[in-house]
This record gives C-alpha cells, sequence and structure tokens, in this order.
C-alpha cells in the first residue's frame, strides 16, 4: 500500500513538471517566433544598412553582459533561496532575495560603467571595417542602450524567482515584450526616429519587462526590494556559488570565440556558413534547455533541500528517458533534412545553391550534439541544486580544452564540418563527465543520509532504555 501510495506521489509530480515543461516550451516558441517576425520586419525597413550594422554591434556587449552576470546569479540563487525557504520562512527567503537583488544591481550597474569607459577600446575591435562616423554612431547607441543591461537583468532574476512559485507561462512570455515594442516601435516610428525607433522600442520593451515581473511577485511572498543585509551562511553560499558559474559562463563564452576564430583559417565564407548552421540547433537547444532549465531548477532544488535522495534519483531516470526519447529524433530529422532546411530557409538572393552544399553538411555536424546537450542539461540542474557549482565550472574548462584541440584536429581533416563535429564530440563528453558526477553525488548523499539514520537509532537506544 505504502509502494503504491509512493509510485502514484511520484506520478503526480513528473505530471506536475511536465505541464511546467510543456507551458515554457509553448511560450519559448511564441517568444521565438516573435523574435524572428522582429527580424524579418527589421531588414524589411532597415535591411543591411550602416545605421542598422550599427544598432546590432552595439547591442552586443549588453546582451552578453546579460547573459553572463544576471544568468549566472539566478543559478547561484535559486537552489539556495528554495532551501531557505523551505527551511527557514518565507521572511528569510525575502531577506536573500532582496540582498541578493542588490548585489546584483551593483554588479551590473559597474559593469556599465566598466564597459561605457572601455567603449572606445573595445569597439574598433569589434568593428574593425566600419568608419569613423558609422564607429562612432554605434558608440552613442551603445551608451542609450546600456540601461537595458540593469533592466533586463533584474527581470531574468525575478522571472527566476517566479518559476520557483510554479509560475512558468507568464515569466516565459515575458521575454516577447522587447521584440513586441521594437517591432511596434518601427513600424510607427522608423519616418522620425530612423534606426533610433529601434533603440527606443528596446528600452521601452526592458522597462515594461522588468516593470512587470516586479508587479508579479505580489502575491507569492516575495516583493521586489533592494536590502542590505548582514552576511549570513545562505548569502556567503550564494556568493561561493556565483563565482564558479560567472566562470564558466565567461569560458563557454570563448569556445564559441575560438570555433569563430578557427572557422576565419579557412576558406573565405566559413565563418558565415559556420553561424548559419549554428542558429538553427541553437534555436533547438535553446528551447528544450529553457523549459528544462526553468521547471527543473526549482524542481530538483525542493528535493535536495528535503533531502529527498531518493526523489532525484527517480526524477533523474525519468527526465533522462523522456529528453532522450524526444531529442533523438529532432536529431535525426535535422541531420537527414539539413539540405531540405537551408535551402528552404537560406536559399534566396545571393545565397546560392552552393551555399546550401557548404552549410548543409555543417548543420548535420551540429545536429548531433542535440540529444547529448538536452540530456546533460537535467544532469547540470541536479548538480546546480546541489550546490556543486565548482564541477561545472571544472565541466566549462574541460569543454573548452577539447573544443580547441578537437577543432585543430578534425579541421584539417573535415574543414569546417569538423569544427562543427568537435562541437558535438565535446557535447557528448560533457554529458559523460555531468552523469558521472551526479552518480557520485547521490550515492554519497544516500550513504551519508543512511548512515545517519543508523547512527541516529543507536543514540536512541539508551534513551528508550
Amino acid at each position: 500500500m505504502a509502494a503504491t501510495s509512493a509510485l502514484r506521489k511520484q506520478a503526480c509530480e513528473h505530471s506536475r513538471v511536465a505541464r511546467a515543461v510543456t507551458s515554457v516550451a509553448i511560450a519559448g516558441i511564441a517568444v521565438k517566433l516573435i523574435a524572428t517576425l522582429k527580424e524579418f520586419v527589421a531588414a524589411g525597413i532597415y535591411g543591411r544598412s550602416d545605421a542598422m550594422d550599427a544598432f546590432l554591434v552595439a547591442f552586443l556587449i549588453p546582451n552578453l553582459l546579460i547573459n553572463l552576470l544576471a544568468e549566472s546569479m539566478n543559478q547561484a540563487l535559486i537552489p539556495t533561496l528554495v532551501r531557505v525557504r523551505l527551511k527557514e520562512g518565507i521572511e528569510h527567503a525575502q531577506q536573500l532575495f532582496a540582498n541578493s537583488m542588490l548585489r546584483l544591481c551593483v554588479l551590473l550597474i559597474v559593469s556599465m560603467i566598466v564597459m561605457a569607459a572601455l567603449a572606445p577600446v573595445i569597439f574598433p575591435l569589434l568593428a574593425s571595417n566600419f568608419g569613423t562616423f558609422k564607429l562612432s554612431f554605434s558608440i552613442r547607441i551603445f551608451f542609450v542602450l546600456l540601461p537595458t543591461v540593469l533592466l533586463v537583468g533584474l527581470a531574468s532574476n525575478c522571472a527566476a524567482v517566479l518559476n520557483t512559485m510554479e509560475q512558468f507561462s507568464m515569466p516565459t512570455l515575458a521575454g516577447a515584450l522587447i521584440p513586441f515594442t521594437t517591432i511596434a516601435c518601427a513600424l510607427l516610428l522608423h519616418a522620425q526616429l530612423g534606426i533610433w525607433a529601434l533603440v527606443y522600442g528596446t528600452l521601452f520593451g526592458a522597462a515594461i519587462q522588468a516593470a512587470l515581473m516586479a508587479w508579479m511577485l505580489r502575491g507569492t511572498g516575495y516583493s521586489f526590494r533592494l536590502q542590505w543585509c548582514r552576511a549570513t551562511d545562505a548569502s556567503r553560499e550564494v556568493v561561493q556559488q556565483y563565482g564558479p558559474v560567472l566562470l564558466s559562463s565567461v569560458v563557454a563564452s570563448g569556445g564559441l570565440l575560438a570555433d569563430q576564430a578557427m572557422a576565419a583559417m579557412l576558406p573565405a565564407g566559413s565563418v558565415s556558413a559556420l553561424v548559419y548552421a549554428g542558429r538553427f540547433v541553437s534555436v533547438v537547444v535553446t528551447l528544450f534547455a529553457g523549459a528544462l532549465s526553468s521547471a527543473l531548477t526549482p524542481h530538483f532544488s525542493t528535493l535536495v533541500a528535503r533531502q529527498d535522495w531518493a526523489g532525484c534519483r527517480d526524477s533523474l531516470r525519468y527526465w533522462i528517458r523522456i529528453t532522450t526519447l524526444l531529442s533523438i529524433p529532432v536529431a535525426l530529422a535535422f541531420v537527414a533534412g539539413s539540405p531540405l532546411l537551408v535551402r528552404i530557409t537560406l536559399q534566396h538572393g545571393i545565397f546560392t545553391q552552393h551555399d546550401t552544399a557548404v552549410v548543409a553538411p555543417v548543420l548535420a555536424m551540429y545536429a548531433l550534439q542535440i540529444p547529448f546537450f538536452t540530456v546533460s542539461r537535467v544532469y547540470y540542474r541536479f548538480i546546480l541544486a546541489m550546490r556543486r557549482t565548482d564541477l561545472i565550472l571544472y565541466c566549462g574548462l574541460l569543454n573548452l580544452v577539447l573544443d580547441i584541440v578537437l577543432n585543430l584536429v578534425l579541421m584539417h581533416w573535415m574543414g569546417l564540418k569538423g569544427i562543427a563535429l568537435a562541437t558535438s564530440l565535446w557535447t557528448m563528453a560533457t554529458l559523460v563527465f555531468l552523469w558521472f558526477w551526479s552518480k557520485k553525488i547521490l550515492d554519497a548523499a544516500e550513504y551519508k543520509k543512511a548512515r545517519e539514520a543508523v547512527l541516529h537509532g543507536i543514540h536512541e537506544v539508551p534513551e528508550s532504555l
């Protein structure tokens, strides 16, 4: 009877998380579609103009800062926040959240100031082919876009906290606000403002997103506050976890730069071909990873806080099985259909049949990573919930070394396809690494719990006598 009840409880829990994953995935697809529409609208209005080039280059650094600083804070904060709420109550959790938001705010503002000061040095490197006027125009746009770092960074943190309260769809859909307002401003104001319509649309969308996320916190027990509190074990833990996650993200960015730098050593057009092929796979893995991350991070964090190691093991098995069954057919479809996909989506204008013949095999090699990347995200979220971010950093360093070595070997053998295959191979290595350490950590946690139970039983014997 107890076993049946436990199985029923596990089934309900899996169903609850599955609904969360599905809702995030559907919302993520909607956001991607609106973002794609934004690209079409911008291309139709501004084309490949100097102003559009300046805008795209100006947005690179704010986007990078958001991804590195804010997303790393989310990964470091959520497991500890969930544990504090369960163990110590909402008041202590609110203090931790307010303190973390203040730290993130300070970090984002400092990074904005540093990047603003370094802009005259960085932009000539990012856009070495820009003329003097075009370069200065890009820097002006960059200064105006800088507040998006703070706005979107704080909104991202609020959204992650909302996920812990089982609010998934709206925080995900809020990501469509920036492309939506950008589309509206471009259509309505481009004649009067030119490229500045895109800039102001981006700022307006970021402000609305931040305000909406802060408003949605009401009724969850949390509120949007910036508060300096005395250092606690929980706040120190978040700081300790943040460093390795941030460094891991920096290392991952280094891997992308290494791929493009090595592609630049190949015949002309290789960098573009690599980017085109990578975008297809990036959309798929981002949707998979985004849905899994939003739902599994609070789920595993709750199980770990309760020391429900049986639940952790069951959830790992269940979601590994589900992600494997879903991702393998997608990968096979991409591998088999890469020529058709590239031909339908890209082969027009000056993108010729020859370009399709170059990009399609690269896409096929990239697509091999889909099941390995997707499955590894399950183990990744469990390790984060266990607050072993040091392992995430070691994994990132291993990936970078493997990426460079495999690139050097395979690009001489297979050309551009070799760089894409190298990415898929180190993704396989990532899966093995995270699987090994997840198993090791979980075995150790179960052994410790069993040992404590035995010692506790022995200690209670004299009291009963």
